[in-house]
């Protein structure tokens, strides 16, 4: 599959799935009155939006213009990375379950190593990728994240004892 295509399916698909969690969240208007619940609802969303915006500037940047993804990838992975830390933080004080905490952790890592190779895209070469290629896998692997995190929070699993 050509980069291009699969950034243009991926952004849209990621949008497609901030609409539909905006509209499980609509449903459940208790979720937005707890703090705790809020915050974990407003990770999830993140993580679905933020994946999004990345593809477009994919697109934007493309292989022609490397420095435009490059760059808006590494700010939007830092913004991701803080973002999902400052939500373990919370859940470590609110003592939420464990369950949400492995795929916040694993998010946060792999936002990481997004903004490593947007940083220093030659290590990509490792694994004989274009590193437009292997932040694909890397953003991949970050959607799967947040559909682990949606089912662990359907499911009940990571809500906060206290909100259950």
């Amino acid at each position: 599959m050509d980069v291009s295509t699969f950034y243009a399916l991926f952004s849209a698909t990621c949008f497609t799935l901030v609409g539909l969690w905006w509209n499980v969240v609509q449903g459940h208007g208790e979720w937005m009155r707890v703090p705790k619940l809020r915050r974990i609802v407003g990770g999830i969303y993140l993580s679905f939006l933020l994946p999004a915006l990345i593809g477009l500037f994919a697109q934007v940047g493309g292989t022609e213009t490397p420095e435009i993804w490059r760059a808006s990838f590494v700010v939007i992975a830092v913004v991701g990375c803080v973002s999902t830390l400052r939500l373990l933080a919370y859940s470590a004080r609110d003592r939420a379950s464990v369950h949400l905490a492995l795929p916040q952790l694993g998010a946060a890592v792999v936002y990481l190593l997004i903004a490593v190779v947007g940083t220093a895209p030659h290590i990509a070469d490792v694994a004989e990728l274009r590193p437009i290629q292997a932040e694909a896998i890397l953003l991949s692997l970050l959607v799967l994240l947040g559909h682990g995190l949606v089912w662990r929070f359907m499911a009940g699993e990571g809500r906060p004892e206290t909100a259950a």
